[in-house]
């Protein structure tokens, strides 16, 4: 998982959504699904769960499996085809939590 991490960060950047500076701590803190009501779609992939994939990674536990991102970004991103890279990535990440 951790080479499927490292692709949605550059492909984050390479559509220059990704960010130097973390949302506020409240803005973190959001309980909605993907923190809709704080954070925007790249924001939540970059300071929620990728840091989340990441801490799990690192302390030798199993990633959650059975879930699937790809819808949701699917619509939000539904007329921004500059963003198919991220999407082709999320793919790939749903494929293995389906594992």
């Amino acid at each position: 998982m951790k080479p499927l991490l490292n692709e949605l960060e550059l492909a984050l950047k390479q559509c220059q959504l990704w960010q130097k500076s973390a949302p506020s701590e409240e803005a973190l803190a959001s309980e909605q699904p993907f923190a809709i009501d704080t954070l925007t779609p790249h924001e939540w992939l970059q300071w929620v769960f990728i840091d989340r994939m990441v801490v799990l990674l690192n302390a030798g536990q199993g990633l959650p499996k059975g879930f699937e991102i790809t819808p949701y970004f699917e619509e939000c991103w539904k007329h921004s085809p500059q963003y198919a890279p991220i999407l082709l990535t999320l793919r790939k990440i749903d494929e293995v939590a389906r594992g």
